[in-house]
């Protein structure tokens, strides 16, 4: 499961805390070229979930035009 994160200035999400097993979080700042980054897009492809900042679930059609808007 992912959340996304707001900088303060209510701009466009700049990273997604991942939900780990253990229960901690994991902050993934939007960077192509890390590894985490790369899986969170890869498991957004496949069908894992994604909130926004309030915790909402995003249907499947948001996470799709989110990623499309990712690089």
């Amino acid at each position: 499961m992912y959340k996304l994160y707001f900088p303060l200035s209510t701009g466009p999400a700049t990273a997604v805390s991942r939900a780990n097993a253990d229960g901690s979080e994991t902050s993934v700042p939007y960077v192509t070229d890390n590894t985490d980054y790369q899986r969170f897009k890869a498991d957004l492809a496949n069908g894992v979930a994604l909130s926004d900042a309030e915790g909402n679930p995003m249907t499947a059609d948001q996470i799709k035009t989110f990623l499309e808007g990712l690089a």
